[in-house]
């Protein structure tokens, strides 16, 4: 599977959660979403988004984790609850929440679902058009910084199953990994360091207690500087390839007993 180029492009899709089979009974049948004012994110609040693609939780056993409908936004209003849902309650804690009501010109099947192999934990995930209508793996909807771009490119020419901004949470601590493998031994949580972002006081110190928790919870953590991933790539992938075999290679996707080691002679194309 290619990668898409690496020039950035603007974010017109969202793509949403969807957690009850009720919502998405009512997606299809009235062809409209809702979101709650107080935690949309900035595409919609800042009216960029063009379409709006729906992503099933584990709560849809067998459409979880699939994006399989999207639609075309024909318009959004803000109301309360009470007004999306009058048959509720008037009185209920909840009625005089605001959301952004999202209507669709209509509810459209993609030609093949987009998959999550593990059951990202998004709520949403802002993407572009060209990656929506292009791509069949969850990860090649993240559009992230021209690094994290770069390193995932390497990681594909590579073969590397690797997961983008995965969730974990440890100690009621909920970190977002640039990018996890999952290796036999210890799962592997690769982080891209921006110069700039990262060379803070705060930063540095938020970094190392993140670095240890996930350390001391069975995670290998290996962090790349801008300079290491964009002038000396395949420095870093063979830091990150002697990693992957001491923790007992790669799991193989679709088959979670099979691990495989990186070899040597692998291809890493620096065509950037």
């Amino acid at each position: 599977m290619k990668m898409p180029p690496i020039h950035k492009q603007p974010n017109t899709v969202l793509v949403a959660i969807i957690n009850e089979r009720h919502d998405y009974d009512r997606l299809l049948d009235e062809r409209w979403y809702r979101i709650p004012v107080d935690n949309a994110p900035p595409i919609i609040r800042q009216g960029q988004a063009r379409i709006i693609a729906f992503y099933p939780t584990s709560k849809l056993k067998e459409d979880k984790w699939k994006i399989r409908h999207y639609g075309i936004i024909r318009r959004m209003t803000e109301a309360s609850r009470q007004e999306l849902f009058p048959e509720e309650k008037p009185n209920s804690p909840k009625a005089h929440k605001r959301y952004y009501k999202i209507e669709l010109e209509k509810v459209e099947e993609l030609p093949q679902p987009i998959v999550s192999r593990r059951g990202h934990r998004i709520t949403f995930l802002p993407t572009t058009e060209r990656r929506l209508f292009n791509y069949t793996d969850i990860n090649f909807l993240f559009n992230g910084s021209s690094l994290e771009e770069r390193m995932f490119s390497l990681l594909n020419d590579a073969s590397i199953p690797a997961e983008r901004e995965w969730v974990q949470t440890i100690n009621r601590n909920t970190y977002l990994l640039d990018f996890a493998i999952f290796c036999k031994s210890r799962p592997i949580d690769v982080e891209c360091d921006g110069d700039a972002w990262h060379d803070t006081p705060e930063r540095v110190h938020y970094d190392k207690h993140r670095n240890n928790e996930l350390e001391s919870h069975g995670w290998s953590v290996l962090r790349f500087t801008q300079e290491r991933i964009e002038r000396e790539p395949e420095k870093a992938m063979s830091v990150l390839y002697d990693t992957i075999n001491r923790n007992g290679g790669y799991q193989v996707l679709n088959e979670p007993d099979e691990f495989r080691y990186v070899q040597r002679g692998s291809q890493l194309r620096l065509d950037f």
